[in-house]
């Protein structure tokens, strides 16, 4: 059969202009009165199942096809492309590409209706009551994405049982048009060499990139131009086709493009006459669809497909665990999933690499603890300190102790509690702003190497929620007064002043006071759980008083519930920051994503670091002294520090939560949570669980679809969970790493496998996600510039107080007789009358040392119980205070001094991406000054219509472009204005 051109499409009396916005809203473009024709119901000649599904196009609305000619005949003049498998990622004709699909339910129904004798408009007829609604909105939705251009084919919604899919694809005129809105930057047939290194650079360059040349991945998952051409970028147009460089339609946008075309229209697609209801995601919601998403591109393992195809490279390229030496292939990623998860795993990638020094570094200082152990001073005295009776721990149960039994701990504490620990301080601080100057340089390389720069100059669309409360809001507005509310739509705007209309400041600062309240009361849920975890460790210990090692229990005991409850609450809080946000229904995208990233990180930043602010801050401050301990409840006591001393405790109560947290909510949870919920919703899609497993007990049956196999992955949820472990992660390393010089080290092994755990769960466990644009990484950045901030001021707070880096300098270069360590364990103990106990709290057996116990000693400087005023503050004391705050203030200036110096000596802007930036600039002109010369060109050599000696513009711009524009679908003469 001869092959036959697709009728046009008729464009009637409506603008460019008007054709766009009524795409973006999914109004028909007919008028107020007119009706699109009913769709036709046609069977497909390469059918894979017995059951015919509908095809549904803008054809199929306009225009009949010559009776018994397939569809594939009529598309194939248009596409251009060979045929492909249907059921994969392509329509049953096997020419056009499916770029999103649609899913939804059709339920069990008791008495089945033949279709044959089913009424055209009588849907009831073979639905179950409380569905009609239902399909109603569907075929209102599906109407409205046919007259937005897409082309749908359909599964029979007649089948008894199970689920139907809605396969989406965007033809060429769709995509360009979106292109050209959406200010997409497409490569055009301008190729210029990039300018080469010379002299000591380039030979540093070329030797650098022969050392890392084995850590780069394959050449063919690199996906970048061939060194040293480039094809230059520009932001697309449909006047200016002809400059790109489109060697076919059907490939020169990407996968990821189309999706994210898609995606544009059915999140601004009307189902109903309502002016409210807008958008697939209120659809889904409702229960119209039970997902709506993108399609995998084939399977990701084997070799089915030579050469493999993208998500086969990403499984073997990037999820491979043998692999994990090596870089990620970024660009490959963008391509598949999209700029925004692209610039996310090169932040990632980034702040792993960068984690290798200060690991090092952080292993010195742990290694120069350990090389020195036996030669410190304190650690030695308390060893030897046998005859030193220490004061009981706990009322009337504990006992007397000596000071020598604390050995092990204070050997312990000086591994991290060393001379060495407050540079270590100082260089995670300026290694935190080099991290941030260098992310800044990499991201401008990305924005370059992905055509990013100046994409979001265009003001922000309102979100399809945002509007249709604001028209609910109007509409209600309207009844009130008694006013007709008018033709109302998507566009909030004003039609009198043309000025936006937004939601009344009563309902935002209502929204605004209800998250306020609700974050307030978070966090004292927060701060209860710790409160409660310490009265669990004070109740605990005094019942295992009596017991040798009892301490070590209780805190390990204690460590491990605080982690469970975190862990926990952090699931809650998730929760809870979707729903404060949806409430208060931000404007637009970055605004809503804004304010759901800022409430997460306020809610888990303080469940991840209350109970470590305790210890290191308030455990051992407000216990009172012997004779006048202060009490958390009768017969309690306030905590004070174990025999290592606070920074010790700090330093495994930092270790297990950071540890724990990693291993089990980072990975542990990360791969096995998508593998359980793929499993349960494999068994709870409507009878999609028995067909795939009828058809994989038929082997010489049809095989799942693409579409089937996707549904049952686990949808993506966004990026936000996946940022806040790694801000999480960033705050351990550097807001208390003088506690815990090995928190770098343990990121570092942590990250390596997280990058290659995320890789799988993206590749294999998650729908694929519509790609998203984004030049940046959005706030995340200026949390990680607060976090830095912040990390200074902590880190001088827990060297000044929590260690014992203070009063061991004040005693060397005050107090000791010969300026060493000599006596200040003897020195920082107090001493304390035991009969000056209160009645009830002093130890049961006073013998426990085989002695009677006159004096105990504790930690504190005090004046003993002899002198005239006994137990008040000595000298000492106030010294060691002067000392702790002169060293914050010191050290915060300092240390602030040198990050700014930092940031200043390393520029933010790359010299050579800039000065390539502007040849590029340079170029763009060039070429389109030299279109406009080629054009009046060849106006001279076909047209001499002159006037006056004078050119007429519009003359030779038409029949230039016309000219041009021959093979396209259409040619409108208004665009030629536009371009003049």
């Amino acid at each position: 059969m001869s092959q036959k051109k697709a009728p046009e499409k008729p464009t009637g009396n409506h603008t460019s202009v008007e054709m766009e916005m009524a795409d973006m809203v999914g109004k028909p473009l007919g008028g107020p009165g007119t009706q699109p024709t009913k769709p036709v119901r046609k069977k497909s000649s390469e059918s894979m199942t017995s059951d015919p599904d509908l095809y549904y196009s803008v054809e199929d609305l306009r225009s009949e096809p010559p009776p018994g000619e397939p569809v594939s005949n009529r598309i194939r003049p248009m596409l251009g492309q060979g045929k492909h498998e249907a059921g994969a990622l392509f329509f049953k004709d096997g020419y056009r590409r499916i770029d999103y699909v649609l899913a939804f339910p059709v339920p069990r129904r008791k008495h089945p209706v033949k279709v044959e004798h089913k009424p055209e408009d009588d849907s009831s007829a073979f639905h179950p009551e409380g569905e009609d609604q239902k399909v109603r909105r569907r075929r209102e939705f599906e109407k409205n994405l046919i007259e937005a251009g897409l082309d749908l084919e359909r599964d029979d919604e007649t089948k008894d049982h199970g689920m139907c899919f809605v396969r989406l694809h965007a033809p060429w005129k769709v995509l360009s048009q979106y292109a050209e809105i959406l200010k997409i930057k497409m490569p055009t047939k301008k190729i210029y060499e990039l300018k080469e290194r010379t002299g000591i650079k380039a030979k540093a360059y070329a030797l650098w990139r022969k050392t890392i040349k084995p850590l780069q991945p394959s050449p063919q998952a690199k996906q970048v131009d061939k060194e040293p051409y480039k094809h230059i970028s520009y932001t697309f147009s449909r006047d200016k086709e002809h400059m790109f460089h489109i060697e076919s339609r059907e490939t020169f946008f990407k996968p990821s493009t189309r999706s994210l075309v898609v995606h544009e229209i059915l999140k601004r697609t009307r189902y109903s006459q309502k002016d409210y209801a807008i958008g697939i995601t209120n659809l889904i919601a409702q229960g119209v669809y039970t997902a709506a998403y993108p399609l995998h591109e084939g399977e990701f393992e084997g070799d089915t497909d030579i050469p493999p195809n993208p998500r086969q490279m990403l499984f073997d390229e990037w999820g491979s665990y043998s692999k994990f030496v090596k870089f990620q292939p970024l660009n490959l990623i963008r391509n598949y999933f999209g700029e925004k998860i692209g610039m996310y795993f090169a932040w990632l990638g980034l702040y792993t690499k960068l984690l290798i020094p200060s690991s090092l570094v952080g292993l010195i200082v742990f290694l120069y603890g350990v090389f020195t152990m036996d030669d410190n001073v304190p650690s030695d005295e308390v060893c030897e300190a046998y005859n030193i009776t220490m004061c009981p721990l706990c009322d009337r149960e504990c006992k007397y102790w000596r000071l020598s039994d604390s050995c092990k701990s204070a050997k312990f504490s000086h591994l991290f509690d060393n001379e060495v620990t407050v540079f270590f301080s100082i260089f995670m601080s300026l290694w935190a702003t080099w991290f941030l100057e260098n992310w800044k340089r990499k991201q401008m390389e990305l924005n370059y190497a992905w055509d990013l720069s100046g994409f979001e100059e265009e003001e922000e669309q309102p979100r399809p929620e945002y509007e249709a409360r604001l028209v609910k809001h109007r509409i209600e507005q309207s009844d009130k007064t008694g006013q007709g509310y008018g033709s109302a739509s998507g566009n909030a705007e004003d039609s009198g002043m043309g000025e936006e209309v937004k939601l009344p400041k009563k309902q935002t600062l209502f929204a605004v006071g209800v998250s306020s309240v609700t974050i307030l009361t978070m966090f004292t849920v927060t701060l209860a759980a710790v409160f409660a975890v310490i009265m669990y460790r004070l109740s605990v210990a005094s019942a295992l008083a009596i017991y040798p090692n009892s301490g070590q229990i209780v805190s390990g005991t204690a460590v491990t519930l605080n982690l469970i409850v975190i862990l926990i609450l952090d699931e809650i809080y998730g929760s809870v920051a979707a729903f404060l946000t949806n409430l208060e229904c931000p404007r637009t995208e970055t605004e809503y994503e804004d304010k759901l990233i800022f409430k997460l990180f306020l809610l888990k930043f303080v469940n991840s670091y209350a109970s470590i602010f305790y210890v290191a801050f308030f455990k051992g401050r407000f216990m009172g002294r012997p004779g006048q301990y202060i009490y958390a409840a009768p017969g309690l006591r306030m905590e004070e520090c174990g025999p290592g001393g606070c920074l010790y405790e700090l330093c495994i109560q930092l270790s297990i939560i950071m540890a724990g947290k990693q291993l089990i909510q980072n990975n542990v949870m990360e791969i096995g949570m998508p593998k359980l919920k793929k499993f349960l919703r494999e068994c709870t899609c409507f009878g999609l669980c028995k067909e795939r497993a009828e058809r994989a007990e038929d082997k010489a049956g049809p095989r799942d679809t693409r579409w089937e196999e996707d549904l049952v992955l686990e949808p993506f949820s966004g990026l936000s969970p996946e940022y806040l472990e790694m801000i999480i992660q960033f705050g351990f390393v550097t807001i208390f790493v003088a506690s815990f010089p090995l928190a770098p080290l343990l990121a570092l092994v942590n990250n390596v496998l997280e990058i290659r755990l995320d890789a799988r769960k993206f590749v294999q466990e998650l729908r694929r996600p519509m790609a998203e644009r984004a030049k940046d990484i959005g706030i995340w950045y200026n949390i990680l510039k607060g976090i830095t901030k912040i990390s200074v001021i902590v880190n001088a707070f827990v060297i000044a107080i929590t260690s014992n880096f203070i009063p061991r300098t004040v005693y060397q270069y005050m107090y000791s007789p010969d300026g060493s360590l000599h006596g200040f364990i003897d020195w920082s103990l107090s001493t304390f009358n035991v009969s000056d106990f209160e009645p009830g709290s002093e130890p049961r057996d006073n013998r426990s040392l085989g002695e009677v116990v006159q004096f105990c000693r504790y930690r504190d400087f005090r004046d003993a119980p002899w002198e005239a005023e006994p137990y008040k503050y000595n000298l000492a004391y106030w010294h060691i205070f002067a000392a702790r705050l002169g060293f914050v203030i010191c050290f915060q200036n300092v240390v602030i001094f040198l990050k700014d110096f930092i940031a200043w000596l390393i520029p933010d802007e790359v010299k050579e991406i800039k000065e390539r930036q502007r040849r590029e600039k340079r170029i763009i002109m060039e070429m389109l000054l030299e279109e406009e010369r080629r054009m009046r060109q060849h106006y001279y050599a076909t047209d001499h219509r002159h006037s006056n000696g004078k050119i007429s513009q519009n003359g030779f711009l038409e029949n230039h472009l016309a000219s041009e524009f021959a093979s396209a679908e259409e040619f409108d003469d208004s665009s030629i204005e536009t371009q003049v």
